[in-house]
C-alpha cells in the first residue's frame, strides 16, 4: 500500500529563523533515526538541580526534536526513554519518570495529531503502571491513521529482552506447526521484534559523550551509522540534529561491499 506524502509540522516564522538550514537533500537523509537520550542527570547536577528537573528539561528537547524530524520528512524516530534496567533507580525517580511519561502522552496527544505524527511504544508494556498503559493505548489509537513521522518511544525496553520475546514467539509458532524450522531466516526474526514494520535505523545518535549502545536495538542497528556528541540531552537542539544528519550524509555506506576505489 502506498501512503500519501507525509504532512509535516509547519513551524512558526520565529522557529524558522532560529533553525539553521540543513543543506542535505531528502535522498541523503536517514529514513529512521534512533536516539539514546543521555545526560539529563549530569545536566541537572552541574546546575545544582534535582535529577527530576533534568528529566523535565530533557522532555522539552524531545518535543523540539520530534517537531524538527517531522519538518525534515524523517520517516521514523525512536527514542530510548526508559530501559528495562532503569527500574533499579531510586523509587522516587522511577515514579517521577512514569509521571512525566503520562504528562507527555496527555499533553502532546493533540499536537501529535495536528502534526500528523503516528505514535508507537516498544518494550514490555504489561510491566508498566496501568495508567501509563492506558495512555499509551489511547495515543496509539488516536494517531493510528497519521501518515507523517512515526514516533517510537522505547519504554521499559531492552534489546536482549526483545530478542528473548521474539525467540519465544518463533518457538511457539514452530511448536504449534504454524512455522517450519527450515523457514526461519532474518526476515522471520525481524517480523517478531517489537519494531516489526519499521525500517531499521540508519542513524543512531547518542548524547553526553558516551560510546556504548546500552542494550538498545541491537538487531536493528547492525548497519546504522553512529553519531556521538558531548552535548547533554537537555541542551540538544535542532542545530545538533542537523549536525548529526550532515555527518550521516557524509558517510560512505558500503554494507560490506567495496566502492569503485576499492
Amino acid at each position: 500500500m502506498t501512503n500519501p506524502p507525509p504532512a509535516t509540522p509547519t513551524p512558526s516564522p520565529s522557529a524558522l529563523a532560529a533553525s539553521p538550514s540543513l543543506e542535505v537533500p531528502p535522498t541523503r537523509r536517514p529514513r529512521h533515526i534512533a536516539v539514546i537520550m543521555d545526560g539529563n542527570g549530569r545536566w541537572a547536577l552541574e546546575r545544582q538541580r534535582s535529577r527530576i528537573e533534568g528529566h523535565r528539561a530533557g522532555a522539552r528537547t524531545v518535543r523540539e526534536v520530534v517537531t524538527e524530524c517531522g519538518r525534515l520528512g524523517i520517516e521514523a524516530l525512536t527514542m530510548f526513554s526508559f530501559s528495562s534496567e532503569n527500574w533499579k533507580r531510586p523509587t522516587a525517580e522511577v515514579d517521577a519518570l512514569m509521571e512525566l511519561c503520562l504528562e507527555y502522552l496527555v499533553r502532546q496527544r493533540q499536537e501529535l495529531l495536528d502534526n500528523n505524527v503516528r505514535f508507537r511504544q516498544i518494550g514490555r508494556r504489561r510491566e508498566l503502571p496501568r495508567s501509563v498503559q492506558a495512555e499509551i493505548e489511547e495515543t496509539e489509537a488516536a494517531t493510528r491513521d497519521s501518515t507523517g513521522l512515526t514516533l517510537v518511544l522505547a519504554l521499559n525496553y531492552g534489546a536482549r529482552t526483545e530478542l528473548t520475546d521474539a525467540t519465544r514467539a518463533i518457538a511457539s509458532a514452530v511448536k504449534d506447526g504454524r512455522l517450519s524450522i527450515d523457514d526461519i531466516d532474518e526476515t522471520t526474526i525481524a517480523d517478531h521484534l517489537y519494531t516489526a514494520g519499521l525500517p531499521d535505523p540508519d542513524l543512531l545518535i547518542r548524547t553526553a559523550g558516551e560510546y556504548r549502545v546500552s542494550n538498545y536495538l541491537l538487531w536493528q542497528i547492525s548497519y546504522a551509522e553512529i553519531h556521538v556528541t558531548d552535548v547533554y540531552w537537555p541542551e540538544f537542539t535542532r542545530a545538533h540534529l542537523h549536525d548529526a544528519i550532515r555527518d550521516f550524509a557524509g558517510r560512505d555506506r558500503r554494507f560490506g561491499a567495496l566502492t569503485d576505489e576499492g
